[in-house]
């Protein structure tokens, strides 16, 4: 996570005021309830897992087996079981 620095984006005055709580220190400002972004959103991550999840459901279905998946995709038989059934 990249920082910016509060004085390049807020009022003097709040930086000021902040400074009585934090100085020097990294401050964390959550994102408002309704702004969160769900993991790998922004990077792309969450796109690329769905993919990989559609691809072993669909080679599932056209008949391979939990062991020929957990092989092809370097995963344990459980999280492709959890996989495809969660589908």
């Amino acid at each position: 996570m990249k920082y910016i620095n509060a004085s390049a984006v807020l009022p003097e005055e709040l930086v000021e005021k902040l400074q009585e709580f934090v100085q020097g220190e990294y401050l964390y400002i959550p994102a408002r309830k309704n702004e969160y972004k769900v993991w790998g959103e922004l990077s792309g991550a969450r796109k690329e897992i769905n993919k990989i999840n559609d691809d072993i459901l669909n080679a599932y279905l056209s008949g391979a087996s939990v062991e020929e998946l957990s092989e092809s995709f370097f995963l344990s038989t459980y999280a492709i079981r959890k996989i495809i059934y969660q589908k």
